[in-house]
């Protein structure tokens, strides 16, 4: 098989790898939609200590299963693999089981992922896509579940309805517009900034989210006044952002990874009582609920996906490492 192979910091490599070797448990899915996700991102630029190269990357992916229980059948994976056996697996809170793994990661042992022709995967992962989801669109599964969790995190934890808050988000990613989208679409939401210093993603974003679009340094982004913000970048400087933004009693729900330590104003968290909720993945049942959330169209048009052939993904991924990429998510197609 022909797959993408992160071989170092900022090198991707298209070639032929192996097929993967049939397991028990497991069943082979011919890739048809592979989405590069910002987790992705960290390991190109060789900030994932999770993500040791030579290794195939790719966790947001749809197919058609070549055997098993799902034989011939179009699906997409739940990359995430959790022992099923512990407290929290068994609470229904499966993405925080301490043995938690991932396709397309190194740790605690080594899966490759879906930017390739095939891909191994419990077969306990595989989920049929329902009539009325095409395959590539069923791709974004993944990363909608990201997003619908951290929207009810968001709606937990806030002291008023979300139709009424001053919402920030920061990024104009996937996830930044998937999270806008939830709002707008689930909560009527309207009263919604969203920052980027990709005036060209920010541009795409508004032809799909009702929000106000400005560069981070923008005066709208103003002190003690947001009801809520959804940090999906993860720099030291966003968080900066993020805590002098936040009115009091305000709630930050923090998605990004991209540096994963940095100096914090925790006077103003404890004197104003923000909180502050740290989130990485989702549950199972976000993961089926998104499904059906993409099937329903709940989402509207999903025409700020952009496809491109599998063989140009290194392409992709320096476009994205860039800052000058325009769609907020690209998907690559074998």
């Amino acid at each position: 098989m022909h797959a993408l192979v992160y071989t170092g910091t900022q090198k991707i490599d298209y070639r032929k790898e192996k097929d993967p070797t049939p397991k028990p448990g497991e069943s082979i899915i011919k890739v048809q939609a592979s989405g590069i996700c910002g987790s992705d991102m960290h390991a190109y630029h060789g900030n994932d200590e999770r993500r040791i190269p030579p290794l195939i990357l790719g966790h947001e992916i749809s197919g058609i299963s070549l055997d098993g229980k799902f034989k011939n059948k179009s699906v997409v994976v739940n990359p995430l693999i959790s022992c099923e056996n512990c407290d929290y697996c068994q609470n229904e809170s499966e993405h925080l089981c301490p043995e938690r793994t991932m396709v397309g990661m190194s740790t605690p042992i080594k899966r490759n992922g879906g930017l390739a022709e095939l891909v191994s995967v419990p077969e306990k992962n595989i989920y049929e896509i329902p009539k009325n989801l095409s395959i590539k669109e069923a791709a974004l599964a993944e990363p909608a579940a990201v997003a619908l969790h951290a929207f009810l995190l968001a709606e937990k934890n806030l002291k008023k309805p979300l139709s009424e808050c001053k919402i920030l988000i920061q990024g104009a990613g996937a996830i930044g517009l998937l999270c806008g989208l939830f709002l707008n679409k689930e909560k009527n939401s309207k009263n919604i900034i969203m920052s980027d210093p990709n005036k060209k993603r920010l541009d795409e974003c508004e032809k799909y989210l009702k929000a106000s679009f400005v560069a981070p340094d923008d005066k709208s982004i103003k002190e003690n006044h947001f009801d809520l913000i959804l940090e999906s970048v993860g720099l030291e400087i966003t968080r900066h952002q993020a805590i002098n933004s936040i009115a009091p009693g305000g709630t930050i729900v923090h998605i990004g990874l991209t540096q994963p330590s940095g100096t914090f104003n925790f006077k103003k968290l404890t004197i104003q009582e923000v909180t502050l909720v740290g989130t990485y993945c989702y549950t199972n049942n976000d993961f089926k609920n998104s499904l059906a959330i993409l099937k329903d169209k709940k989402l509207g048009d999903l025409g700020w996906i952009e496809y491109r052939d599998l063989k140009k993904g290194s392409d992709a991924f320096q476009e994205i490492h860039n800052g000058n990429c325009i769609a907020p998510k690209i998907i690559l197609i074998p």
